[in-house]
């Protein structure tokens, strides 16, 4: 037996030796999928397979290389760089520029990212004259993508009348023609969106049969990672590319499948075994990830759901801690006991700060946590904010390049056209969109032609457009002998980029140069990655084509000492030492969105079981009774996942409440009680004790605001307020007072408040509680 494979335990074993038909692998969180696919594709190769007939698609390009890396120790890195391994998009984009022809396109299309795809359906909309604030411009680009992962093309939807209705009562009768000009943009300016290159690689294997069999005769082994989060348009491809030798390995966990918002169909995963002949099912069910707790925890969640594959995960860890439920009074009060606790943990039990990730269900939800974060000094870092390839100087860089390749790019051409001026204003550029819809040429092309063509402007401007033809032809030359990092070097310096920029003295030009340095130190690393790499030569195409179809987690190096904090969709895949889960509440976590159905709420329960088991050793969950939403202090109430949890692995942190029935009804409109008729019960002699809870809460009503705001002779000593008192506030906790100036009502104290820092304060409007 191979060395590796004594690394694998009997059920992980299993899967890896079955050489061909198919199989399903329905692994549990933390059960070692990623080692069962990465030693199957060795052991594969191993038994004379050759690496060009494998095909193995991930979700995200991190995931492909760490799986490239590990068979590259196993088998050598010569034979594991010809290995078909990548993103659904990657290695269907590399598909469709071989076969591009067939379809009309340039093989060097341009691939169009999110705000790409907005800008033109905002163009769109602008051209067509319709009401931007009926069809908005990020909702109609969420149509027509849903669209496109259904395989609705314009020719579907214009046949089928229900979705045309559909959209007459949603107020947006024209959405087919927006959908219609949107698609003929992109074809003319050579560009493909993230939806064609699944939309467009059906249309091949199905219009193309010699292209599907050419496909089917070198895929003769296909690996799929995270099946249950394929859309129907990816289901479709994979049957069509394994029909033949049907020699298919997908792996997935149901419980994990937390993506139905953008396609994926948990369908695919529960009916694959009616889509091939004699399928064998693996489970993977020991956890190697986290402790007895939380897998116990995290089995009694899911176990409510009805609609799944039945496995039994378990572990052989320490039975380790219980999992922690804490609640606060506000998001506020929230974020400082998260920040707090981490603090606490990374001292007490000398771990890195790397080591904690605080998940949400909301971005918004990151506010009060970054700020509690920062007053106690902890470095953090937000996954899905803005990334880097999304910031204007790194956008501006990339649409000159992509400019090189493909000419037609509209949206490029349109973005650095004028930047760094050269005095070629928007009156000039809308003459030139009139020009290219009209003669139905690219701008690029009209600008070649303008002798030929009357656009009535001047010599002057003439000669700025012929310039800038010259300046990116002679960027074309250079591009056939260049290396990425030397165009773009090239570039940055003749654009006048760099120049523009250092004009701008500020921090935040001297950032932007900054972004551009690194953003060249990545390409240079990257040509160098190609190097090692067969049929790669780090030109600028493959270079563009990987920062297209990066991800926000493919930039993430790992090796920075910062909490993660990130939405628990993001977090699928990772693991961390201690968790925190934030904000469970209802109408939070579940969401308000999704509790319409069983399939939605289900959706949500796999999403909280997704977050559950990404702890290792530690998990928290806490929760608010008021949180601020949409500029409103509302009631919240603790979500119902918590009490789906067995309470054996749970200890909380605060006294639980009894929930408060709302009424439904005003009591007002019962009218008053006469109390004169009520039988007075005289009280029993002697009071009970109080209990710990209700003594408490009435000190808390005993206490008053220092002052008031009405109270204009307000007197500082009066209210024992003096340097030294030790005061509380609801927002900054506990802190004392060092100064004390003015009087009456302008009476002001400076307060050094132990997480808020030094705060001077307006007394009469200070709801302080006095300590000592």
């Amino acid at each position: 037996m191979q060395e590796y494979l004594q690394q694998l335990n009997d059920a992980q074993r299993a899967p890896v030796l079955q050489k061909d038909g198919a199989m399903i692998v329905i692994a549990g969180a933390g059960s070692g999928k990623t080692r069962v696919l990465t030693f199957r594709i060795a052991y594969l190769m191993s038994q004379g397979v050759d690496p060009f007939n494998i095909l193995a698609l991930t979700f995200t390009n991190k995931a492909a290389r760490e799986m490239k890396s590990r068979i590259s120790r196993i088998v050598g890195s010569s034979e594991a760089k010809n290995l078909w391994m990548g993103t659904f998009h990657s290695i269907f984009a590399k598909i469709l520029r071989f076969e591009a022809d067939k379809l009309g396109y340039p093989s060097n299309f341009t691939i169009y990212d999110t705000q790409d795809s907005q800008s033109v359906i905002r163009a769109v909309i602008k051209e067509m004259h319709l009401d931007k604030d009926i069809y908005k411009y990020k909702q109609v680009y969420s149509r027509i993508s849903s669209y496109k992962n259904s395989l609705i093309t314009v020719k579907a939807y214009f046949n089928n009348p229900e979705l045309m209705e559909a959209d007459a009562m949603a107020k947006i009768p024209r959405l087919g023609e927006v959908y219609k000009a949107y698609v003929d943009k992109c074809f003319k300016a050579g560009a493909m969106d993230f939806d064609d290159l699944l939309l467009k690689t059906n249309e091949l294997l199905t219009r193309f049969p010699d292209v599907l069999a050419k496909y089917q005769n070198r895929f003769r082994y296909i690996l799929v990672d995270e099946y249950q989060d394929t859309n129907h348009s990816q289901y479709l491809i994979v049957k069509a590319l394994s029909d033949r030798f049907q020699n298919i390995c997908v792996v997935g966990d149901d419980a994990q499948s937390i993506y139905a918002f953008r396609g994926a169909n948990i369908n695919n995963i529960l009916n694959f075994q009616k889509d091939y002949d004699d399928v064998v099912v693996y489970r993977l069910e020991q956890n190697y990830r986290s402790t007895k707790n939380i897998v116990n925890a995290a089995n009694s969640i899911i176990e409510k759901n009805k609609q799944r594959l039945e496995k039994v995960v378990w572990t052989a860890n320490d039975e380790g801690t219980k999992i922690k439920v804490n609640r606060t009074m506000t998001d506020g009060d929230e974020g400082r006991f998260v920040a707090s606790s981490i603090f606490e943990n990374a001292m007490s039990q000398q771990m890195k700060y790397s080591d904690f990730a605080v998940l949400y269900r909301t971005n918004a939800q990151s506010r009060a946590m970054e700020d509690a974060l920062r007053k106690k000094d902890i470095p953090y870092r937000i996954y899905g904010g803005l990334s880097f390839y999304q910031r204007k100087e790194i956008k501006d860089v990339i649409a000159y390049l992509r400019l090189i390749l493909n000419p037609k790019d509209e949206e490029a051409l349109k973005r650095v056209i004028n930047y760094p001026a050269r005095g070629i204003g928007q009156t000039t550029i809308d003459k030139l969109i009139v020009a290219a819809n009209h003669y139905e040429r690219s701008m690029f092309e009209v600008m070649e032609h303008l002798d030929k063509i009357d656009l009535k402007i001047n010599s002057g401007t003439k000669g700025k457009l012929q310039d800038f033809v010259t300046m990116i032809k002679s960027f074309q030359v250079l591009n056939k002998s260049y290396d990425a990092f030397q165009i773009a070097e090239h570039v940055t310096k003749k654009t006048g980029l760099l120049q523009e920029l250092k004009k701008d003295g500020t921090p935040e030009g001297i950032a932007r140069i900054e972004n551009i340095e690194e953003l060249l130190n990545g390409m240079r690393d990257f040509v160098e990655e190609q190097k090692e790499l067969a049929d790669t030569t780090g030109s600028l195409a493959e270079f563009l084509e990987d920062v297209a179809l990066a991800t926000d987690m493919d930039n993430d190096k790992g090796d920075s000492n910062r909490v993660a904090l990130m939405t628990v969709h993001l977090a699928k895949g990772l693991e961390f030492p201690y968790v925190y889960i934030v904000g469970l509440e209802e109408d939070l976590f579940p969401s308000a969105m999704s509790m319409n159905t069983r399939s939605e709420l289900e959706e949500e329960r796999r999403l909280f079981y997704v977050a559950v088991t990404r702890a290792e050793k530690q998990a928290y969950l806490t929760y608010t009774q008021s949180r601020y939403r949409w500029g409103k202090l509302i009631d919240a109430e603790p979500s119902r996942f918590i009490d789906e949890i067995s309470g054996d692995y749970l200890e909380y942190l605060t006294p639980v409440t009894e929930q408060r029935y709302k009424p439904l009804l005003d009591a007002d409109i019962f009218g008053d009680v006469d109390k004169s008729k009520l039988r007075m019960r005289k009280p029993a002699s002697g009071t009970p004790p109080a209990g710990p809870i209700e003594s408490k809460m009435k000190k808390l009503r005993r206490i008053k605001p220092v002052s008031s705001d009405t109270d204009k002779n307000f007197d500082a000593a009066a209210a024992n307020l003096n340097v030294g008192t030790v005061v509380e506030h609801v927002r900054f906790g506990k802190g004392k007072i060092m100064k004390v100036e003015g009087v009456g009502a302008d009476t002001k104290a400076e307060i050094n408040f132990e997480n808020g820092g030094i705060k001077k304060l307006l007394l009469r409007f200070a709801k302080l509680n006095v300590l000592s």
